[in-house]
């Protein structure tokens, strides 16, 4: 009997002590926490995003290239919407009624939604948000979000720095850090160093009443979470050289890679035509960005690192430096030019010049016949063809041509130097030789190269061999680079054999094919290109760098259907060298000509950069 009465007890002991945890649980909740009294009176607080400023991006002299400008979000609760004066609300935001009504039929659809905060209409600009911000009384459900958007104050660079625009759903999925109605970088630097230049967004949480007004925040603002600004880059561009370029550039379709040899900072890059990146900022983004997108020049596509080009004349300095390591050529070696290379019945022509020919006046001349017989002996070193290939596509590797170099943008091309699998295929295994495939020694046939990737070799020729990955960031404020840009490339070509082809690259700008780049005082040293277009004129194709010693500027210049090197690639190359290196320009005849130069293939349906 006493055990019974000790069970009684027990259990309602345990029964009266479990209502009291309930009892005080629910004081808790109800009176001393407030972070459920929050979900409870979503009536009559609102829980705002703090979105943080992006980081500023400037140029290597301080310049402000990217800023941001004070925007807004129109945000609505779907079901607070009451009878409102569409006519008067649709005539500040520029809509038309058809689309009001289309929008917020949709959003009360939303059934998990229509009691949330949507975005109704984004990047509204300060000036559209005045007279709204006084009249947001009459239109319950609706309110105003702070946002920037970005500013590009020179116009210029359009490519490099990209743009910013709304993740999509696909984004959301991949990365739980986005929500509907956020912003990040799509493309250029943007895009790369998004992460360091979005920031940490923020919540403040406000009381509002009847009226829709804000009251405040909400407990003093115990639970806001501030945002946290984005880093600002300085980049490695020189605003003055790009904008220089981008002029020099008008009416005429190709791109411009100048990089430091020293470092691998790319002082400019220019893909041509252009457009203003102001364009595709706000509202009108869509509209422009489907026009930009009909050019048939397009304009959004950059050539400097996604477009692929033969290297033409300009590879001969490959061949010259293969050939010397591999030990089939030196600098005595002589190659008889009759008018070309002759093997059977194959004839690869060349332009009227002395004869025979050494290793320096080869490069001087640009002989095609040399390079053939180079070329030829490089691969019959070995006992099979498809083994010499394999050693001369190694070597042409290892100077950052047919791969991504790489360079921190998200999108760059690998070029192509093709394999012997690809001949295996096209010709039959063991049947081709260096004769089948010979445009290779003057940079033709299936080689594909990017403007990037020529100013990185020619800056390689100007270390005498090695590179660092050219790179648009030089600094990030409260960041570190990616050590990838910070460490030495060397080639497989040994240091020696570097100085003979500078030393003739000089040549060819003193006594040679380059002679329209000659600047007095200054040591440039260069190489032209004219390389085959099976769709219209040759491409017109310049290297270069300055001085010959310490180089402090290395250029790629490529001019779609403009025929020769020397004679539009190789004049723009020399003024923009001596935009850099002099800060002016003193040869106003050679830059009235290439400024007034339209070589446009055919009239542009899109009006680009003004």
């Amino acid at each position: 009997m006493n055990l019974f009465s000790d069970r009684k007890y027990v259990i309602s002991a345990i029964f009266i002590s479990l209502i009291l945890i309930y009892l005080i649980r629910l004081f808790y909740i109800q009176v001393i926490d407030k972070k459920f009294k929050l979900a409870a009176n979503d009536n009559a607080l609102r829980h705002k995003i703090e979105y943080p400023e992006r980081g500023i991006i400037y140029d290597r002299q301080g310049k402000i290239m990217v800023y941001n400008e004070p925007a807004y979000d129109l945000m609505v609760i779907p079901k607070r919407v009451k009878t409102i004066d569409t006519s008067d609300f649709c005539q500040m935001l520029e809509i038309t009624k058809e689309e009001f009504i289309e929008k917020i039929t949709k959003l009360k659809k939303q059934k998990f939604s229509s009691f949330k905060p949507e975005i109704f209409i984004n990047d509204i600009s300060l000036e559209t948000s005045l007279p709204l911000q006084e009249k947001l009384i009459k239109f319950p459900g609706f309110f105003l979000q702070a946002r920037t958007l970005r500013k590009y104050p020179l116009k210029i660079a359009s490519h490099a720095l990209g743009y910013v625009g709304e993740v999509d759903d696909k984004i959301i999925a991949q990365n739980p850090y986005y929500r509907s109605g956020d912003n990040m970088g799509l493309s250029g630097i943007e895009k790369s160093y998004e992460e360091s230049l979005r920031g940490q967004r923020g919540v403040k949480i406000v009381m509002v009443d009847v009226y829709n007004r804000e009251r405040g925040s909400f407990d003093g603002g115990k639970y806001d979470t501030a945002s946290v600004l984005g880093k600002s880059l300085y980049s490695s561009i020189d605003a003055g050289l790009q904008e220089y370029g981008e002029k020099l550039m008008q009416n005429k379709v190709g791109a411009i890679v100048a990089i430091e040899p020293a470092s691998g900072e790319v002082l400019c890059m220019v893909s041509s035509p252009t457009y203003d990146p102001n364009l595709l900022v706000g509202r009108a983004k869509s509209k422009q960005y489907r026009r930009m997108l009909l050019d048939t020049l397009k304009p959004l596509f950059n050539r400097a690192t996604m477009a692929k080009y033969p290297p033409g004349s300009t590879f001969k300095l490959v061949n010259a430096l293969i050939g010397q390591h591999e030990g089939v050529i030196n600098e005595n070696t002589l190659f008889s030019c009759s008018r070309g290379f002759h093997f059977g019945g194959l004839t690869v022509g060349c332009h009227p010049h002395a004869s025979p020919v050494n290793l320096r006046y080869s490069i001087t001349t640009s002989c095609n016949s040399y390079y053939c017989n180079t070329f030829r002996n490089t691969l019959l070193k070995y006992k099979k063809t498809s083994e010499g290939f394999t050693v001369w596509r190694n070597h042409v590797l290892s100077f950052g041509l047919g791969k991504k170099i790489p360079i921190d943008l998200p999108q760059e091309s690998s070029g192509n130097v093709p394999t012997v699998k690809y001949y295996d295929r096209y010709h039959g295994a063991g049947r081709w030789n260096a004769i089948s495939i010979i445009s290779l020694a003057i940079g033709q046939g299936e080689m594909g190269v990017t403007p990037l990737q020529m100013a990185n070799f020619c800056t390689i020729i100007a270390n005498r061999g090695w590179y660092y990955p050219p790179h648009l960031i030089k600094r990030i404020d409260g960041g570190h680079l990616d050590t990838t840009y910070l460490k030495r490339r060397f080639t497989t070509v040994d240091r020696k054999y570097f100085e003979v082809v500078v030393e003739s690259m000089r040549n060819v700008v003193t006594n040679g094919t380059g002679r329209i780049a000659q600047l007095d005082s200054l040591s440039i040293c260069a190489k032209t290109g004219t390389a085959e277009n099976p769709h219209g004129k040759d491409h017109s194709i310049f290297i270069a760098f300055a001085p010959m010693n310490n180089p402090k500027i290395a250029i790629a210049v490529y001019v779609e259907n403009a025929g020769f090197g020397a004679t539009w690639a190789a004049p723009i190359a020399s003024l923009m060298i001596e935009k850099y290196l002099r800060k002016e320009v003193k040869r106003p005849e050679m830059e009235k000509r290439i400024l007034d130069a339209n070589l446009l293939p055919k009239k542009s349906d899109w009006v680009t950069k003004k």
